[in-house]
């Protein structure tokens, strides 16, 4: 649940972090690129009290039977995708693969995909990302990197907790995960996630 609500929160308010930024930068001299702003931060500000909201109901022992506790999975991609565009990072998204993944194990891969981009917004925007998804019976491997950042990287070993989350849920299903600066530039996140019992459920 601690991993659940940093994700949310960190990736929230790391876009309206960035983009209020902006927004306040420009907001004289170009009023239209900082309406746009502020258009993101009210989505983004909205799509992470659903979250929370949706997180304090599994923590509530009286939750309503029909209390909508979908969790966010690989068909929310798209939209995590988008947001993180709005925040000013070029993202290039892949998933392929036809295998149905188990809703714990789809959640674990949307929050490592989730915070890897977070952190590309936090430290590298603008920059071009590229996020791919490869779905196998099975595994799954994650690979999220970008070009290059506007401030230095995480000394190795200096991860924040979300660094520290990722390795945490890859390390649940038995994987590997590395993360760290490429020698071309830029940072590179990759995480392999055996499937259960290496089929599909």
């Amino acid at each position: 649940m601690a991993r659940e609500l940093h994700d949310v929160v960190t990736h929230g308010m790391g876009l309206i972090a960035v983009k209020a930024g902006v927004a306040n930068h420009i907001a004289e001299a170009r009023p239209e690129e900082a309406r746009q702003a502020l258009r993101v931060i009210e989505t983004a500000s909205r799509d992470a009290l659903a979250e929370m909201r949706r997180l304090l109901d599994m923590l509530r022992q009286d939750s309503a039977p029909d209390t909508d506790l979908t969790q966010p999975g690989i068909g929310g991609f798209q939209d995590l995708a988008e947001h993180v565009r709005a925040a000013g990072v070029e993202v290039e998204l892949t998933v392929s693969g036809e295998y149905d993944l188990p809703e714990a194990l789809q959640l674990t891969v949307y929050r490592i995909v989730q915070e890897a981009l977070t952190n590309v917004v936090k430290h590298a925007a603008p920059t071009r990302c590229r996020a791919t998804v490869d779905i196998t019976t099975h595994q799954v491997s994650i690979q999220v990197t970008d070009d290059g950042a506007s401030r230095p990287p995480p000394r190795p070993g200096s991860g924040g907790h979300g660094l520290v989350g990722m390795r945490e849920r890859v390390a649940m299903y038995g994987g590997t995960f590395t993360a760290g600066p490429r020698p071309e530039g830029g940072f590179a996140v990759t995480a392999t996630l055996p499937r259960p019992h290496g089929g599909v459920r």
